[in-house]
């Protein structure tokens, strides 16, 4: 395939653009296009998950408050280095990825939080339901990873599984009674 150039000329300097060449990374189109699709809803479920998880670090209180507003802000953090690796996935890929609220809303598996922040083991009741939803979602991509010899996201989906497998476990303990 040959390289396509053109020259333009603008009134500071004369640029050449080269087009860039055919995505070939040994994954093919269609399964390029499925992966991302699913990265997609992950990185949706993740930035919600991480939206909700900050609205409760802000608005926790009760007896537990200083042991849940450090937990909310320790997972929050978490998620929100979670969500580049995964958005640079799907970019990796050949694809856009999404990057709104309007896309999100539409992409997620997790419902919104109530406009009234819910008591504070609501609160983690309600966390864990969404960890174990992204985790759904992280492994539902599994197969077509897997078909498609896509081991980086097998890899960052392994990640994110240890993740929010761990954490429901760990937020799921404070709601078991002694």
């Amino acid at each position: 395939m040959a390289k396509t150039t053109r020259t333009t000329k603008s009134a500071s300097a004369k640029h050449t653009l080269v087009s860039a060449p055919a995505i070939n990374i040994g994954i093919n189109e269609k399964d390029r296009a499925a992966i991302a699709q699913g990265l997609a809803r992950l990185l949706a479920d993740t930035y919600t998950l991480y939206l909700t998880t900050h609205n409760f670090h802000w608005n926790v209180t009760g007896p537990m408050f200083n042991t849940l507003h450090s937990m909310f802000m320790d997972q929050y953090t978490e998620l929100w280095n979670a969500v580049d690796p995964i958005a640079e996935r799907i970019r990796s890929l050949g694809h856009y990825a999404p990057g709104s609220y309007a896309a999100y809303s539409q992409l997620t598996s997790l419902a919104d939080v109530p406009q009234q922040p819910p008591a504070a083991l609501e609160m983690v009741r309600i966390l864990v339901e969404g960890h174990e939803a992204v985790a759904r979602t992280a492994r539902e991509l599994f197969p077509v990873a897997d078909k498609a010899g896509d081991e980086p996201t097998a890899d960052l989906l392994t990640q994110r599984l240890t993740v929010h497998e761990q954490t429901a476990w760990m937020l799921r303990s404070l709601l078991v009674e002694q």
